[in-house]
């Protein structure tokens, strides 16, 4: 079995789509969590590419969150769009990532996806608050590469 795919349990990835699907519940924003075995260059550009392979760029109002985790090499990023770019500080992304290294470093894997994609949630639900016509434009599933 891949690192992939032993990076967290079948109930731990079933509790970090709930954790997207409760973040997204009060916002128009969009979360998404990439897993690969392992990254060759370097993290942010590889972040980016999955974000644009994934169509996150092309949400209505720009407001995607993407985390990537590169299993094998220990290493993750976060991608936000430029919506939310435009209405959050450097800090912001800086103490999600904090707050995510902080479980990481532990081996709690969910609680640190968890606690990114809540933080996240909460952030796109003061800037990007849930309307009426708003549709979910991403699937909320763990998306996976080798």
């Amino acid at each position: 079995m891949s690192a992939v795919e032993n990076f967290l349990s079948y109930t731990e990835e079933q509790e970090v789509i709930a954790a997207i699907r409760e973040a997204e519940k009060n916002t128009s924003g969009e979360i998404r969590v990439h897993l690969e075995n392992s990254c060759d260059k370097s993290i942010e550009d590889r972040t980016k590419a999955v974000f644009h392979y994934l169509k996150m760029d092309n949400t209505k109002l720009q407001n995607g969150v993407l985390i990537y985790v590169a299993v094998n090499n220990r290493q993750f990023s976060i991608y936000g769009d430029q919506g939310i770019n435009k209405v959050v500080s450097k800090e912001f992304w800086n103490s999600t990532k904090e707050a995510i290294q902080t479980h990481f470093i532990s081996g709690n894997f969910k609680q640190g996806l968890i606690e990114g994609i809540i933080k996240s949630g909460k952030q796109l639900e003061q800037h990007f608050p849930w309307e009426h016509t708003d549709i979910n434009e991403l699937p909320n599933q763990i998306s996976k590469g080798e």
